[in-house]
């Protein structure tokens, strides 16, 4: 497990935030992707959208 949040690009789809989330945390960047467009369909809307988006923007990478 990763003691900072950075992004993956070489394991990620998108942006590498999951796969970053996935080093840092230690689960499976799988449960982590599908958890996240769970999260965006269901609860966040647009707002999960931002913050993809805003983390990809602001973590090292």
């Amino acid at each position: 497990m990763n003691s900072n949040f950075t992004l993956d690009r070489r394991h990620g789809k998108i942006m590498g935030v999951c796969a970053g989330l996935s080093n840092r945390t230690g689960l499976d960047v799988t449960l982590i992707r599908v958890a996240l467009v769970l999260l965006t369909l269901c609860a966040l809307g647009p707002i999960g959208v931002a913050a993809y988006l805003l983390a990809g923007w602001l973590a090292e990478g």
